[in-house]
């Protein structure tokens, strides 16, 4: 990925989070504000002295994400300001001239995240990133799994301080379970050192259903002379970390790997929307399509597939023109997206096409919600160029059964929406919908 690619993504993954840079000096303010609301997206607040930080702080109107902070500050002899920001619960980042190690430690021990001297030209570039690092962490869910409990408590306590989301599991089914329950997990952190933990084994498992896009895998084990690291990284792990390690240095590899997982995040997310509609694309749908398939496959849940088509579209777009017909794309995915909202995959197929994976509903719950979708759309007009215009829809729904590719689920829905349209449009066609043809 390359720099403007990884900026476009930090500036979408931080875009109007506030940030507070604490210091007198004007030519690092003005260079740190510019390159924060630049690359980050963040909004900055300036405060150049101890009376304005209080200022700024009691003001209440911004919920300040961090703050640089120089501990030379004026009106700040004695690090005031780190304190008022650590018990405001405003995560500092210190940035200073000033050093020495005890100076550091006693930073680090009152609640700073970082801290970094202004002692070379990439003192600022290491700030800059530290934000963007920051900022990524509290976002990002770490799925911590081991066998036995409070085996990782040192991670766990290290993490927690940076606002990691934390959650445990023990073993491998209870893992497999929470990736699927949860779904927005982005990090698991597995040690390698416990009984009855096979890493490596664990590592395949989660690897068959879950992409290195979505999510990352970590080993910790102290074993380094017998390649556990090595077979752990050429099975598909994203980092090794060998125990004992230095505080610093396992957080700096966790933030380091949870920026840029999310800065993955942010690309894909640009690269899955539809430039029309804004809802999810066609290569998207089948991505994630597959994956929702094959977790329901493995739970045993149910699911269902169905295809929405706009009823007479090309018509439409022949009597008002190409506008028009893109103003009527919009507003009904604006509409399915109103209505389809936490176990439902939606996107644009292509054309007046759309997709719809209902993950746990069966195929009787799902043709309820689109017969309710059909006449909500057909009973609301659409406002087109000063003109009300009636719209309707034909709706496929397949049930999501069976050891089959994905395309046969697609292929079955469309079947279903062709037997729709030609039974007269404005309608929802099922399997349900043929049983009475056949008793009868």
């Amino acid at each position: 990925m390359d720099r403007n690619s990884q900026r476009q993504a930090a500036f979408l993954r931080h875009f109007g989070r506030s940030v507070l840079i604490v210091e007198d000096s004007r030519m690092f303010s003005t260079a740190l504000r510019f390159r924060l609301e630049t690359e980050l997206g963040v909004r900055v607040t300036h405060c150049e002295n101890m009376d304005a930080l209080r200022a700024a702080v009691d003001a209440g109107t911004e919920p300040f994400a961090l703050a640089i902070v120089d501990l030379t500050l004026p009106g700040s002899p004695d690090c005031e300001a780190l304190d008022l920001l650590v018990s405001r619960g405003i995560r500092p980042i210190v940035f200073s001239a000033s050093f020495g190690q005890s100076m550091r430690e006693g930073a680090l021990a009152k609640g700073a995240l970082d801290y970094v001297m202004k002692d070379s030209p990439s003192a600022l570039q290491q700030v800059i990133v530290g934000v963007d690092r920051i900022l990524a962490s509290e976002r990002t869910k770490v799925l911590l799994v081991s066998p036995e409990p409070g085996s990782l408590a040192l991670e766990a306590a290290l993490l927690s301080r940076q606002r990691f989301q934390l959650q445990k599991a023990e073993g491998a089914e209870r893992t497999l379970d929470l990736l699927d329950e949860a779904r927005d997990t982005d990090i698991v952190l597995v040690d390698l050192d416990q009984p009855g933990c096979d890493g490596v084994l664990l590592l395949g498992e989660i690897r068959r259903h879950y992409s290195p896009m979505s999510v990352r895998i970590v080993g910790l084990s102290s074993r380094g002379q017998d390649a556990t690291g090595a077979r752990f990284l050429k099975a598909g792990g994203d980092e090794f970390i060998l125990r004992p390690f230095c505080d610093e240095d396992f957080i700096a590899r966790m933030l380091h790997l949870a920026a840029l997982h999310k800065q993955f995040q942010a690309l894909t997310l640009l690269a899955s929307r539809d430039y029309l509609t804004d809802v999810y694309n066609r290569r998207y749908f089948f991505e994630a399509g597959q994956r929702i398939v094959s977790q329901a496959m493995r739970r045993g849940a149910k699911a269902s597939i169905a295809i929405v088509d706009i009823d007479h579209f090309k018509r439409l777009n022949d009597t008002y023109g190409h506008e028009v017909g893109d103003v009527v794309l919009k507003a009904v995915s604006k509409r399915l997206k109103a209505r389809l909202r936490g176990n439902c995959l939606l996107a644009r197929l292509g054309g007046e096409e759309f997709g719809m994976i209902f993950d746990g509903v069966g195929v009787a719950d799902a043709v309820a919600r689109c017969d309710m979708l059909r006449e909500e759309l057909a009973a609301t007009p659409i406002e087109a160029d000063g003109e009300p215009l009636t719209i309707t829809v034909s709706i496929g729904v397949a049930a999501i059964e069976g050891d089959e590719v994905f395309d046969n689920y697609l292929n079955a829905a469309d079947q279903f929406l062709y037997m729709a349209k030609h039974a007269g449009r404005n309608r929802v066609f099922s399997e349900r919908s043929l049983q009475p043809a056949l008793a009868g």
